[in-house]
């Protein structure tokens, strides 16, 4: 399975960004998509995921700014980032896993990530 991940890039804050993520290659179908983000230097910190069934959960420290949504039909996620802070800057990744699950850290496939630059 490949992970391609984009959408990043700079923003002012209270702008916003949509991150997608797009699964392909795999033989069974992608039913989890999760983001994660690092900043260098400091530990990865959960933002989304969301499973094929629309189940989803997102990180307490976006919620209410970050949306995460699916098209089933494409394998591709998509991270709303909406009133975007300096703290948000990082980098985020986007991993994927046949099974059903809202933890991005278990998912069987790691993408490459994402830049995010967020500008006070």
């Amino acid at each position: 399975v490949q992970l391609q991940a984009s959408g990043g890039g700079l923003a002012q804050a209270g702008g916003s960004l949509r991150l997608s993520c797009a699964a392909s290659g795999g033989r069974f179908a992608i039913n989890s998509i999760g983001w994660f983000r690092q900043v260098s230097g400091r530990e990865r910190e959960f933002v989304a995921a969301i499973t094929s069934g629309g189940t989803s959960n997102i990180a307490d420290s976006v919620k209410g700014r970050f949306t995460v949504s699916r098209d089933n039909a494409k394998y591709t996620a998509y991270l709303q980032m909406n009133n975007l802070k300096p703290e948000d800057t990082a980098v985020y990744y986007c991993n994927a896993d046949e099974s059903y699950m809202l933890d991005p850290f278990r998912m069987a496939y790691w993408g490459e990530g994402t830049l995010v630059t967020v500008s006070s």
